[in-house]
């Protein structure tokens, strides 16, 4: 493997470390990787099918549910075989143009997952505050263009990221101590100024993400103080149930994925492996466990696979 650090030359072939550090471990750490991927394959395809062909499923919690999945299975597919790869095959190298596609299908799947955990936040906010319009609010043609509009911020909010990596010369170095392409990794392999890259990135995650956490905690408190003036603890109970996948998933999401994205920027002094593994933890546990999750805490959901799987068995 070369490395070539002279000015002028610019790299168009990048190689991953993998799992810097523990590269003697890598067939071992294969195995939750793949096992993982799997599950959230057979989990969050099955979920969209039933989803999708059971009409007593076509409500909105449910139709974004579906869109979580779709997310969760792009998510998954774009870093998790490339992860495997490595792992089992060497297969470390990667072209500059494949890469920036991963970085930037990686980044606006993110985003996309996130907005639709607003609107699923929004949704129960409806459902409680306003059940007697909840059919009427979220009709089908709202959900559609709901759709739309996450896609295209998600995407459109990337877009640019193309044209601010292709402008810049990489001459540093082109070794990733990591499983995938991120961003700010590529950039600052650049000899050239990247301080708009930072920055255009920063922004992309204040006004995305970081928007939909405080858009989600704000509906939340909406919500909490709907429940609490019902005057029956078991219908309390009861409404605060209909929460609970939701607030397990976005858990799930945020926590390991905001500390994933913020330490490359802000924090020198953890280890190399820690954060690699976190990545893709963030990545593993939500696309593998978020219809588990659905799937254990609602019941429509519980009883449609159980009549999918017994029809097969038959």
């Amino acid at each position: 493997m070369t490395v070539f650090n002279h000015t002028g030359v610019s790299h168009t072939v990048f190689y991953f470390v993998g799992i810097p550090g523990l590269e003697d471990q890598h067939v071992w750490i294969s195995i939750p990787f793949f096992i993982s991927y799997v599950i959230a394959l057979l989990g969050n395809s099955l979920l969209i099918f039933i989803i999708l062909t059971k009409r007593s499923l076509h409500e909105p919690m449910y139709l974004f549910l579906c869109m979580l999945s779709g997310a969760d299975l792009v998510l998954s597919t774009c870093t998790i075989p490339q992860a495997l790869a490595i792992f089992w095959f060497n297969a470390r190298e990667i072209s500059l143009d494949r890469c920036i596609t991963q970085l930037f299908f990686i980044h606006s799947t993110f985003i996309s997952e996130s907005g639709i955990l607003l609107v699923m936040a929004f949704d129960r906010y409806i459902a409680i505050c306003y059940p007697l319009r909840y059919t009427t609010i979220l009709t089908h043609t709202l959900i559609g263009k709901i759709g739309v509009t996450i896609f295209l911020r998600s995407y459109g909010t990337m877009f640019p990221i193309i044209f601010l990596l292709k402008r810049l010369t990489f001459c540093k170095s082109n070794i990733f101590p990591t499983t995938v392409c991120e961003h700010i990794a590529v950039a600052k392999f650049s000899c050239d100024d990247i301080r708009v890259n930072f920055w255009y990135g920063f922004f992309v995650l204040l006004s995305t993400v970081t928007l939909d956490v405080v858009l989600i905690f704000v509906s939340y408190m909406l919500i909490l103080c709907a429940v609490f003036r019902i005057p029956s603890p078991d219908a309390r109970h009861k409404t605060l149930n209909t929460c609970g996948s939701h607030v397990c998933v976005i858990i799930l999401f945020y926590g390991p994925g905001i500390f994933s994205a913020f330490t490359p920027r802000f924090a020198r002094h953890i280890l190399p492996h820690v954060h690699v593994l976190l990545a893709n933890v963030c990545i593993l546990a939500p696309t593998m466990l978020n219809p588990i999750i659905y799937g254990i805490k609602t019941k429509q959901i519980q009883d449609q696979v159980s009549q999918v799987l017994c029809q097969k068995k038959i």
